[in-house]
This record gives structure tokens, C-alpha cells and sequence, in this order.
């Protein structure tokens, strides 16, 4: 920010060298303005063609060429003519050279300061202050995501009517597993900017994934009102794509990921959706509209690339669960209820790093928790050392916990390549309790 003052005040160097430039030539306007005026002896010549002009009409009345009545009449235009000369010509007299000095510095302070108070109040001093903290941190050899989020909070206490400032910290909160504060920093950032459909999506697809990828009642009114404005924003419609191929309505998802690759300015976004349109078909056992046998090939590599990174996924840091249901509880839920195995940080801040799902008819069940069941790249199993474990049953089939759903939990498990079947056994988690409001197991 120094910088930036220096160079405006360099800027401004020549804007006050004009406006002193006067004061320096004043004097030498004044001796030339004063030496035209005593040069000046128009005033003698028409006093003098005034008086021959005089006397030539008292020459022609005393020939009788004009009589008294003509003569008044012609000297009265005469003198009126002269005083028109004369007082046109008429001059005030000259200032001092030096008179009004005073008002030029007043002027040249009045036009500092009226820019730097305007530039303060509406130039851009908070984004280059934003811009040097986000340089200063990727520049720094201890640099990191946390470092990064802490200066920006700084700078959000600094300045928390600059858009920008907001519109770098939610991404920021988001990719850092902290879903919470990240949809208060966007919503700060919406109170600012208007309730735009690209912020609203980028709101609701937060809340959805937080809600372990649930549309919530909240996220379907932010759906509802993003989708009222723009039909076609991409964000909304990948997410409305996950949550109908979430639940096997693969043909929906389809048509939601389609749309959304047609809006979607980001190339890697845009693949992404259509590796899922590609797998959302192979799950319906059909190719796609005019696909051709290369098309076809190309989706064969696609599935095969998919099977390859599920593979080293499962020979990556991972848990091994065995599950089973507390024999007081058999006859509290059906065959096909559904049942919902995950993996959370030890703190609660991140979102689920993993999810299995399966049905009470599977349990006792035997399941290996790994990055291939992770609901985002940015919450993974692989990046914590240790798990938190929760087993629930929901008869409902909703992800999100609900009054009657039986639950199961295990303290903090390591999470180690080989899981810990090395060690003799999988985490035993036994489903022992019922839920008995909506709030108490919320974070689950």
C-alpha cells in the first residue's frame, strides 16, 4: 500500500506543477500587460479625429453649407461616437504581480487531498491489500491452506464489506472440510452481492454435501429459487444429477448431467460429468443415443480407468468394519432398511471421508472403509490419521439422521494402508441405540 501512495503522489506532481506554473510567469505578464498599456495611445487618436471632425462642421455652418439645427444634430453623433471609443477602451488598473499567491497553494492541498479521500472511498486499496495477503502466503515457505485462511479472516475483520475478500474465503473454508463456516462466509458474501444464481448454487451444493449429499429442505429452496432465475446453472443441476444417481434414478441423472456439461465453463468439470454420464449408463446396461463403436471403446476405457483408481484405492490407507445388530433391536427395523457405515474425522469438522452404504439384511456385514468411498476429493480417509466410526440404520432410507434410527459408534480408529485386519480382526461396531431426536445425532 506504501507503493501505491507513492505512486499517486508522483501522479500528482505535474498536476501541481501546472497549477503553480502561473505564480512563476505572473510577473512577466504583469510587465508586458503594463508596457502594452503605456504603449497604448489610441485613446490621444480619437481625441484628435474627434476634434478635426469638429472643426470641419463648424467650418461648413459658417459657409452656410449646414445651418444650426443640422450642426447640433451631426455634433451630438459626434460626441457620441467618441465616448463609445473611449469607453470601451476604458482599463481597470493592473494587480500586483503577486496578489492572489495565497489561493494557488490552497488549491494545489484542496486538489491532493480531494483525490486521495476520493481514491480511498472508491478506488480498489482492499483488493490490493486482499491481492498482497494472498501473495505474501503462496510466497511463503511455511505457505498453507490454514496460514491462507487465517490472513483472510484478518483481512474479512479489516474489511467485511468487500465481496472479494468473502468470495476468496468460502472456497477456501469448503475445500477445508468446514462446511459450516464456509456457508457463513457465502452467505456474507450474497448479503453483498445480490442473491445471484451462481452464488445460491454454490450455497445449496455446500449445504447438500454437508447434509452427507441429502436434499434437505433448505437446499430444495435454494434449488428452487436458483432454478427459477436460471434454468440451465450447471452447478445446481450436477448436484440434482448426484442426488438422483445417489438413489438409482440413473436415467435422471443422465439427463441432469447432460445439461450441465452444456453450461459448464470449466473443461475438468465438464469431463467429470461426463465420466458419470458413462458410468450412470453402464449402470442402466445401455450405450449412449448414437454412440458409435469408438464412442463405445471410449467408455470401456473410461469404466476400465474408473476400476483402476477403485483398485488403488483399496490398496490405500483404509478401515476394515465388521457391523452387526444388537439382537434387542432385530425387531425394530426390516430386512430393507437401509444402513449407512461412516468414517469422520475425530473433530467433526470435515464432511463424512467415507460412506458404504448397505441393508439390514446384509448385517453381520464385513466392509473395508477406503478413498474409493469417500463423497469428495477433499475429504478423504487417506488424509487423516485417525477415524471416528458411526453405523446407522435408517428405516426411512434418508442419509440424513432421523428420530427412530438405531445407531452404532467407535471411538478413534487408526487408519493404516492395510486397514487393521493385520493386527487379527476388523472394528467391531455393534448398532445399539435409538436415536430419539433429530438434533442428537445431527453431526452423523
Amino acid at each position: 500500500m506504501t507503493l501505491l501512495w507513492l505512486a499517486l503522489a508522483v501522479l500528482l506532481l505535474p498536476a501541481l506543477w501546472l497549477l503553480a506554473l502561473p505564480l512563476r510567469r505572473a510577473s512577466a505578464l504583469a510587465k508586458a500587460q503594463r508596457s502594452y498599456e503605456d504603449a497604448d495611445h489610441s485613446a490621444e487618436q480619437n481625441l484628435a479625429i474627434y476634434r478635426r471632425r469638429r472643426a470641419s462642421l463648424e467650418a461648413a455652418r459658417e459657409r452656410g453649407e449646414i445651418d444650426d439645427a443640422r450642426f447640433d444634430e451631426d455634433h451630438l453623433e459626434l460626441e457620441r461616437s467618441l465616448l463609445e471609443d473611449t469607453a470601451t477602451r476604458a482599463t481597470r488598473p493592473l494587480k500586483p504581480a503577486g496578489a492572489g499567491r495565497l489561493m494557488v497553494p490552497i488549491t494545489m492541498v484542496a486538489v491532493a487531498v480531494a483525490a486521495f479521500v476520493w481514491y480511498s472511498q472508491q478506488g480498489a486499496s482492499g483488493d490490493l491489500a486482499l491481492y498482497a495477503v494472498q501473495q505474501e502466503v503462496r510466497q511463503a515457505p511455511d505457505g498453507s491452506p490454514a496460514m491462507m485462511i487465517n490472513r483472510l479472516e484478518e483481512e474479512a475483520t479489516r474489511q467485511p464489506d468487500n465481496p472479494n475478500v468473502w468470495a476468496s474465503l468460502f472456497p477456501l473454508y469448503r475445500d477445508n472440510g468446514q462446511p459450516t463456516q464456509a456457508v457463513a462466509a457465502l452467505e456474507r458474501l450474497i448479503a453483498l452481492e445480490g442473491r445471484q444464481p451462481s452464488l445460491l448454487a454454490q450455497l445449496a451444493q455446500i449445504q447438500f454435501f454437508a447434509a452427507n449429499r441429502t436434499l434437505t429442505s433448505e437446499v430444495q429452496a435454494l434449488v428452487d429459487e436458483t432454478l427459477d432465475k436460471d434454468p440451465r446453472e450447471p452447478t445446481i443441476l450436477g448436484m440434482l444429477g448426484i442426488e438422483a444417481f445417489d438413489h438409482g434414478r440413473y436415467e435422471e441423472a443422465i439427463d441432469y448431467w447432460r445439461r450441465a456439461v452444456a453450461g459448464f465453463n470449466n473443461p475438468a468439470a465438464a469431463e467429470s460429468l461426463r465420466q458419470g454420464i458413462a458410468v450412470a449408463q453402464s449402470r442402466l446396461g445401455q450405450a449412449a443415443p448414437g454412440q458409435t463403436e469408438r464412442d463405445q471403446t471410449a467408455s470401456g476405457q473410461v469404466a476400465a480407468s474408473q476400476n483402476a483408481a477403485s483398485q488403488a484405492a483399496a490398496n490405500g490407507p483404509g478401515i476394515s468394519v465388521r457391523v452387526r445388530l444388537d439382537e434387542r433391536l432385530a425387531e425394530r427395523v426390516g430386512a430393507g432398511a437401509s444402513v449407512f457405515v461412516v468414517a469422520r474425522d475425530v473433530a467433526g469438522e470435515r464432511p463424512p471421508l467415507a460412506i458404504v452404504r448397505a441393508t439390514v439384511g446384509d448385517l453381520p456385514l464385513t466392509v473395508r472403509l477406503d478413498d474409493g468411498d469417500a463423497m469428495s476429493p477433499m475429504a478423504k480417509l487417506s488424509q487423516v490419521a485417525e477415524a471416528r466410526l458411526v453405523v446407522r440404520v435408517s428405516p426411512s432410507g434418508q442419509a440424513r439422521p432421523q428420530p427412530g434410527d438405531l445407531v452404532g459408534e467407535h471411538a478413534a480408529v487408526p487408519v493404516s494402508a492395510a486397514g487393521v485386519e493385520e493386527a487379527g480382526a476388523p472394528v467391531e461396531v455393534i448398532i445399539d441405540r435409538v436415536v430419539a431426536t433429530s438434533s442428537s445425532e445431527a453431526d452423523d
